[in-house]
């Protein structure tokens, strides 16, 4: 499932550098995850890395795009194949 920042945001960019997908960007008021390029890091970590370095912990799975390993690791291909 991709995952998305929510409201607690603290627009720190912890998390910028540690996308390997460059899926995380700066909002207006706070930083958003475009839920077509985040694949929570599969095929790079094993875990989602901007989980890992958030310190207000505001980076959540999005229920509005439940996926699994499978489609996650396909997105992953589909990503990197792109650019």
């Amino acid at each position: 499932m991709a995952l998305m920042i929510n409201d607690d945001c603290i627009s720190c960019d912890a998390c910028l550098p540690v996308c390997p997908n460059n899926a995380i960007s700066e909002g207006e008021s706070k930083f958003r995850i475009d839920p077509d390029l985040c694949t929570e890091c599969v095929a790079f970590s094993p875990s989602p890395q901007c989980i890992e370095v958030c310190p207000a912990t505001c980076i959540v799975p999005d229920p509005h795009r439940v996926e699994t390993k499978a489609q996650l690791t396909k997105k992953n291909n589909k990503v990197h194949i792109n650019w």
